[in-house]
């Protein structure tokens, strides 16, 4: 049969600079160069170009464009700030209205997949593959009602009532569930009433070409003097669900070594927060950068002696820190700070390529970080082990996965 027509559902994809985005303009890119499908992509407007700039052009309920071979469908919405659940609900809304729209129109799809930015847009999904009588997919970054209950400026039971009920009936009629980890998909089963045959695990990436193991002292490191420091970094989005605040406390612990410098790089509603305790408790040791372009990722990675990777407690396999992955491939040793459920727990002990701590603990986080501090030989052991890990976590290896199933899944539909 002929390679597969593929139609996704998501809010965020390229320009923009959430993880979620990058990992399916990544995957959606990767169908269509390595595999010779016809990928489609509908997707909203982005809230944050990569640049930090805004797009405030009028634009048509449906706009159509290509990016590497993806035909994009960009579904009017609002644009407004994540930092206020207002602004968060019009985005979603506003989105989903529009995207629904458009899905009424795939009449040639041979599968049709859902993602959970927003957590509705699988309705829309679900529409457009029952009318293509498409193969119908959902793909969980992250479970809903779950993750919802991070939202700290609105707290409604009645939604989380209404996302729960939206998730069972979406995994209820779901051809196949995507989840990210063995512990995502416990979740999911045993939690959501999902059928295990139906529910495989494949992984988020890094392209391993990409990101590379790179000395320390580079372009990066010199322009931001970091050569002479030890740099305990967290890069990636900023959000509610990492408890970065107690990567703070750990700071305050740390201030007293005048060679540690802890380094939050990328943006997110958190960060202003974050950024207004380090001026009033005057912290001199925490610097905040914005996000790198990919081109400058390598070096930025390798700017670091330590990662931080956390999550708060209770989210373990309702989402994970994607995160993890661009740390392995560069070959550099971290701190979890997460439940020994999570998949990065897991991962972490499987190939002994990081230290754990206890999640929202920041005196185990200090502890763990100055073990590092004080043993570069562990450091370098765990630094080649993460490299070794990153390989079983490469890019092409995990878009093949998604081809493989989705090419099985188009196959059952053309014998159907």
């Amino acid at each position: 049969m002929q390679s597969p027509h593929i139609v996704f559902f998501n809010r965020s994809f390229y320009p923009e600079t959430s993880a979620v985005g990058q990992l399916l303009t990544e995957l959606c890119v990767g169908l269509v160069r390595d595999h010779g499908c016809r990928v489609s992509v509908v997707a909203g407007y982005p809230l944050v170009w990569a640049d930090g700039d805004t797009d405030t052009r009028r634009r048509e309920l449906i706009e159509h464009e290509f990016f590497q071979g993806v035909e994009i469908f960009r579904s009017r919405g609002t644009t407004f700030s994540k930092a206020s659940f207002v602004g968060r609900a019009s985005n979603y809304v506003s989105y989903f209205l529009s995207a629904s729209v458009r899905g009424l129109r795939f009449n040639d799809a041979d599968v049709v997949v859902g993602m959970t930015d927003p957590p509705i847009i699988g309705l829309a999904a679900l529409v457009a593959a029952r009318r293509a009588r498409a193969k119908f997919v959902m793909l969980y970054q992250d479970v809903f009602p779950e993750v919802a209950r991070l939202l700290e400026d609105f707290r409604s039971e009645t939604v989380n009532r209404f996302l729960e009920r939206i998730n069972r009936l979406l995994i209820r009629s779901a051809d196949q569930v995507i989840a990210l980890g063995e512990t995502m998909r416990e979740r999911l089963v045993h939690g959501k009433g999902a059928d295990p045959r139906k529910v495989r695990v494949i992984h988020n990436w890094a392209d391993c070409s990409a990101i590379v193991p790179a000395p320390k002292r580079n372009s990066f490191s010199l322009e931001h003097g970091l050569v002479d420091k030890f740099v305990v970094m967290h890069s990636g989005n900023m959000g509610l669900s990492q408890g970065l605040e107690k990567v703070l406390e750990a700071a305050v612990h740390l201030r007293e070594f005048a060679d540690i410098e802890v380094m939050f790089i990328g943006d997110g509603v958190m960060r202003p927060l974050l950024e207004q305790r380090v001026r009033s408790t005057g912290l001199n040791n925490v610097r905040f950068l914005p996000y790198q372009p990919k081109e400058r990722l390598a070096e930025s990675f390798a700017s670091a002696d330590v990662f931080i990777v956390s999550l708060k407690r209770g989210l373990a396999g309702y989402m994970l820190p994607s995160k993890l992955y661009g740390i392995l491939a560069a070959g550099r040793p971290y701190v979890a700070a997460v439940e020994k459920a999570c998949e990065v727990a897991t991962i972490t002990t499987q190939y002994d390529c990081g230290l754990l701590a206890e999640p929202e603990n920041p005196d185990d986080i200090t502890g763990k970080i100055l073990t590092l501090y004080r043993d570069p030989a562990l450091c370098r052991r765990l630094a080649v082990n993460a490299r070794k890990a990153a390989l079983h976590f490469d890019r092409p290896r995990q878009v093949g996965a998604y081809y493989s199933l989705f090419r099985e899944l188009a196959q059952a539909r053309s014998e159907t």
